[in-house]
This record gives C-alpha cells, sequence and structure tokens, in this order.
C-alpha cells in the first residue's frame, strides 16, 4: 500500500527581515507529525550575497530550495518580475499552500500568484497597520490579508484591523511575535560591540553607545530630509558615540546626493552593514537606538533599550504603548529633545508584550497542522 503524499508547504523569503521571521518558523514545521514538505524559496528581492549567506548561517537555515534572483528594481519592476518567476514555480510544484512573512514587495507578488492559482496563502505577521497609504509597506500588508486563508497576528490589535476590513474571524489566529523566537534563540551568540568594533577599525568599545539605522524611501530618497536627519544626528554623536550601519541603499543615496561628508561627524561610527548576531550586539547594550525600521521596533521593545521611531506612524502600536519604543517623527527639535530626555532619565523601557514569548513559531506549526488535517482530501 503506498505511503499517503505529506502535504506541502513553499515557504517565501526576499528581504533580511523575514529570514528572522522565517527561521523558527521552518524548524517548527518540520516537527510537525504527520509530517510535511518544505520548499524554501528565496525571491532575491534582497540580493547581497554575502550578507544573505550570514543571516543564513547565524539563523541555522538551510540555503534556500530556489532561488529566483530577482534583484532591485522599481516598486513596480521587482512586484512584477517576482511574479513572472514564481508563477512557473507554482505551475510545477503545485503545493498545498504558500507561506508569506512581513510585507515586502515579495510578499504580496507571491501571494497574489498564490491565489490567482488557487492555492492557499498564510501570512505569518497579518493586520499590523500604519494606515499611511504613502507607505508602500501598508499597501502589501492589506491586500496580502485580503488574499489569505490563514492569518497570524503578532499583537492583539492586529485582530480589529482584519476584522474592519472584512477578513472571517475564523481565519485570525493570534499567535505571537515570531520575531522574538529568532532574537531569543540567538541572543546568547550576539557577537560583543568590542569585536565589531575592532574588527572595523573603531577602537575601543565605548562605556556607553547609541546605534541608528535608516534605511525607507521616505528617509532616504529625499535629499532635504536625509540631511536633516543626519545633521540631528550628528549633534547627538557629538554628546553619545553614535554607531552607523549604513544600509546599501543609503549609502547610495548618499553618494547620488554628495552628503557622504556627513558621515564623517565627531562621535558618528559609519560601519558596513552588519550581519544578524552582530547586529544583535551593537542592539542590546544601546543607550539609545533611532530607527526607521519595523522591526528594530519590535526587537527594542523584547529588549527594553529605549527606541525612537524616525517616522510621522508605526505599524507596531503595541511597541509604543507597550513597549520601549516612541514615534518621534522628522522634526529635528523633537527628536533632539526626546534623546535628552533618555540620556538624562534613561528613557521608557516598557515591558515584553503578550505572547512575545519566543514560542510563536510553535503555535503557528499547530495551526497550520490542525488547518492540513481538517482540509477534505
Amino acid at each position: 500500500m503506498l505511503e499517503p503524499t505529506p502535504p506541502h508547504i513553499l515557504c517565501v523569503v526576499a528581504a533580511r527581515p523575514n529570514l528572522m521571521k522565517m527561521a523558527p518558523i521552518l524548524a517548527a514545521l518540520e516537527r510537525l507529525s504527520p509530517p510535511v514538505r518544505l520548499t524554501l524559496l528565496h525571491t532575491g528581492q534582497h540580493y547581497d550575497a554575502a550578507m544573505n549567506s550570514q543571516y543564513f548561517a547565524a539563523l541555522g537555515m538551510a540555503a534556500p530550495d530556489i532561488n529566483l534572483e530577482v534583484g532591485s528594481g522599481s516598486h513596480a519592476a521587482q512586484t512584477a518580475q517576482v511574479m513572472l518567476r514564481f508563477a512557473p514555480v507554482l505551475e510545477a510544484e503545485r503545493p498545498d499552500a504558500v507561506l508569506v512573512v512581513g510585507d515586502v514587495n515579495s510578499t504580496l507578488a507571491c501571494a497574489l500568484v498564490a491565489a490567482k492559482m488557487g492555492i492557499a496563502v498564510i501570512h505569518v505577521e497579518a493586520g499590523l497597520r500604519s494606515y499611511d497609504r504613502a507607505m508602500p509597506e501598508e499597501i502589501n500588508r492589506v491586500l496580502t490579508d485580503q488574499l489569505s486563508t490563514l492569518l497570524f497576528t503578532s499583537e492583539a490589535g492586529a485582530r480589529a484591523n482584519l476584522l474592519r476590513e472584512g477578513i472571517a474571524e475564523a481565519s485570525i489566529h493570534f499567535a505571537g511575535n515570531v520575531m522574538i523566537d529568532s532574537l531569543q534563540r540567538q541572543l546568547p551568540h550576539a557577537v560583543p560591540l568590542a569585536h565589531t568594533l575592532e574588527r572595523h577599525g573603531l577602537g575601543a568599545a565605548p562605556a556607553r553607545h547609541a546605534l541608528l539605522t535608516l534605511h525607507r524611501p521616505a528617509n532616504v530618497d529625499d535629499p532635504v530630509r536625509l540631511r536633516a536627519l543626519l545633521e540631528t544626528v550628528a549633534a547627538i554623536a557629538a554628546r553619545l558615540p553614535l554607531l552607523f550601519p549604513v544600509h546599501p541603499r543609503t549609502q547610495a543615496m548618499l553618494e547620488r546626493f554628495e552628503l557622504c561628508d556627513l558621515l564623517r561627524r565627531p562621535g558618528l561610527l559609519p560601519l558596513p552593514p552588519m550581519g544578524y548576531l552582530e547586529m544583535l550586539g551593537l542592539m542590546k547594550d544601546a543607550a539609545l537606538v533611532l530607527t526607521d525600521s519595523g522591526g528594530v521596533q519590535e526587537e527594542t521593545t523584547a529588549l527594553g533599550v529605549p527606541c525612537l521611531t524616525l517616522r510621522e506612524n508605526t505599524e507596531r502600536p503595541i511597541t509604543v504603548t507597550e513597549g520601549s519604543n516612541t514615534v518621534a517623527g522628522h522634526e529635528p527639535a523633537r527628536i533632539l529633545a526626546l534623546c535628552e530626555d533618555i540620556l538624562l532619565h534613561g528613557g521608557k523601557r516598557g515591558k515584553i508584550p503578550r505572547l512575545w514569548d519566543g514560542h510563536a513559531a510553535g503555535r503557528i506549526a499547530a495551526s497550520v497542522g490542525a488547518w492540513l488535517g481538517g482540509r477534505a482530501p
């Protein structure tokens, strides 16, 4: 008698933050009984081979089974290329479900192709909303959720967002934040700050430091805003050494706008893009983190590190209402005043939100397994 074919889930990653979310999910799905067949596909949206390999190694992930090698481009071009290259893969593989994470262009592109081919979509990190449609990721979030069969939320408020948009309540599962699974697992292996600075020839580790990440198009594609933000952080760096791993997109814009001299201000320590364990080492002992990244807002909340978000809104409001994050906006005077308060008084540490406990991936896998077992043959 032939053994039944195990159900097949095709898991999609595209950008480095996706890897931190996917690593524990894959590990949890691999432990399901009865077993499932897993295929990992990388769209190549973030295409720096060295950086990708660093993240895969740090997170204990095997190399992807399929790489679409899409590369960079405009939002339209990138989304279109992912769809064009993903469709033949789905035709050949015919999985039972496509699992996507986050809100990058590849998330929406792969969800759209799968839905049009009648293949179920599983979205991890569903229901997050900034309510800012000028933010490309917001469009990706809203549309991916509309296409999904199973929606896993990372914070309790996301459920209300999905219900308002007509998503069936039975499709929504509050699993918690899977990114914190990776953080808790890898935190003991974080590269010490001193090692990173020594490796890059930046001298001894300071007793106290700040950390900056900056990559959102709204911040780095506008030369006026980019200059203003860097002038602001330079004022902070004059008081407190400020480490700045420069994102490739940001570096390209600094060169295009002839703003590289701003990186030479006293106390401002530019670094190349960091691997995951290096970033954890820079972040965990920081006195202050300034960022426009959604994931960093979550990581600093889990670490209890004061964070200022250099945007006018956040799709992760729980990091503000319960965590260590404050939405600082773009106004230099407000950013500097908030920094001053943190440096003088320590800043808010917040608390770790519900189900940010390192076990979100197990809850996701259990729900996926129950869904697979309950489908009609």
